[in-house]
């Protein structure tokens, strides 16, 4: 048996080890410890490495930017600066078509620049937009489908926890992969608009609950906002202020990553305690929140790394590559088979097992086919993204329904209120395969 049959056989057991419950990072260490041994006959070498590996593999001052972008996203949440934005954008855009719709797009557009994490903006603005948007007589499956579909905007705009584990792995510049996304994330809030706004024009009965009387409220007249200009600028002033000190500053080189993490975790300190909005329990709880969410992230990079260490022992990036070539793939034809394998994936693994799995693999090939690898991995976290959002694991879908919490609106009926959000993803994904330009103008 050769070294590439073995390595292939490694990787389908890990994949059977996670969807039977396997822990990911587990997984990784047992199958790299296990491939190994098995591979050059020496248990000694495999515990030699998996130290090594251990003792190297987060070392680098880079990894700080894990922890300090989780804070800065639990202390943003916990200043209800997701529930401000809502509001400001929900009083300017109240009278378009779909204007509640759109404001949940707009609001977490910007959540998305501060907190890089898809989950928990679509847990924040489950809890304040859907019932806003009921209210309103949206259809609950909408309401659900955009906060879910919008959400994923937190892994595209940076700072973006999927990028960082991304570029870790590809061994590229994390900073340019933070602004190789702002156009792509553009491109997707802007799309997201578009069709919740045709929606709300020809299939009025997919968005609204009556759409006669969204209609006629919404020709009713100007309404009541109870919100004044200065209001509305005080809610909207810290946040932007945080995303122009932390993104401006990073896209003018005055911040390199981590810098910009530890500036923006200490500007969202700041907000929480002018805001009081910090007690000494929730204190703690983001403390601990960000010790659990950066050991498991940093836990699984070690993972990775030595399980990226067997694949090399293995041949299998060169093995696999071979294989292509001699198939007669071109790079587009490669392209499109990695784009089609990250959605199957996306469809029973969760996001980051599936970077862990994959990329230490391809982006040696994709490298070697001539992609720019700031743009390859562009396009793995959009795919990635899709996955989030497509039935049967779907993560974003399940954390909306179980925030919502109500047993008249099955899963479903919000994997269904994504389906436009994912037309609009796969879109974006296809123009931007065509035209990397797209994501490398502002480098």
């Amino acid at each position: 048996m050769t070294s590439l049959t073995i390595g292939l056989l490694l990787i389908a057991l890990l994949v059977v080890l996670i969807l039977l419950g396997m822990h990911i990072a587990i997984g990784l260490i047992l199958v790299g410890f296990l491939g190994i041994w098995i591979l050059r006959g020496n248990i000694d070498l495999a515990f030699r490495l998996l130290d090594l590996t251990a003792w190297n593999g987060i070392a680098d001052y880079l990894f700080a930017t894990i922890p300090l972008f989780v804070m800065m996203g639990l202390l943003v949440s916990a200043s209800n600066v997701g529930r401000d934005t809502f509001a400001v954008a929900e009083v300017l855009l109240r009278r378009l078509l779909g204007g509640l719709g759109v404001a949940t797009v707009a609001a977490n557009t910007v959540f998305a620049a501060v907190t890089g994490v898809s989950i928990a903006s679509a847990a924040v603005f489950t809890r304040v937009a859907v019932p806003e948007m009921r209210q309103h007589g949206y259809r609950t499956a909408f309401a659900a489908g955009t906060v879910a579909g919008s959400s994923i905007l937190g892994m595209m705009i940076p700072p973006s926890l999927l990028m960082i584990v991304y570029g870790v792995l590809a061994e590229v510049s994390i900073g340019s992969l933070f602004i190789a996304g702002v156009i792509p994330g553009a491109m997707l809030a802007l799309g997201f608009v578009v069709v919740i706004m045709t929606m709300a024009r020809f299939t009025p009965g997919f968005v609204y609950e009556n759409p006669e009387a969204a209609r006629q409220r919404r020709q009713a007249g100007p309404q009541e906002t109870g919100m004044s200009g200065r209001e509305m600028l005080a809610r909207l002033l810290p946040i932007a202020a945080l995303v122009f000190l932390v993104l401006g500053g990073l896209y003018s080189g005055y911040f390199t990553p981590t810098e910009a993490g530890g500036v923006g975790a200490f500007g969202a300190l700041i907000i929480a305690l002018m805001r009081r909005s910090l007690t000494r329990q929730k204190t703690w709880e983001i403390i601990r929140q960000t010790g659990a969410i950066s050991v498991s992230i940093l836990f699984l990079l070690i993972a990775a790394s030595f399980y990226s260490r067997m694949l090399s022992v293995a041949g299998l990036p060169n093995g696999i590559a071979g294989l292509i070539r001699d198939g007669g793939f071109s790079a587009t034809g490669f392209l499109a088979m990695y784009i089609l394998l990250i959605i199957a994936l996306g469809m029973i693994l969760d996001s980051t097992s599936i970077l862990l799995i994959v990329v230490p693999i391809m982006a040696p090939i994709a490298d070697g086919f001539g992609f720019n690898l700031i743009h390859f991995g562009v396009l793995t976290v959009l795919a990635v993204e899709i996955g989030l959002l497509t039935p049967p694991f779907g993560i974003s879908v399940f954390t909306v329904h179980n925030t919502l919490n109500d047993p008249s609106i099955g899963v479903e009926k919000v994997f269904m209120g994504t389906i436009p959000f994912i037309s609009v993803m796969i879109l974006v994904l296809l123009v931007l395969a065509f035209f990397p330009v797209l994501s490398l103008a502002l480098i």
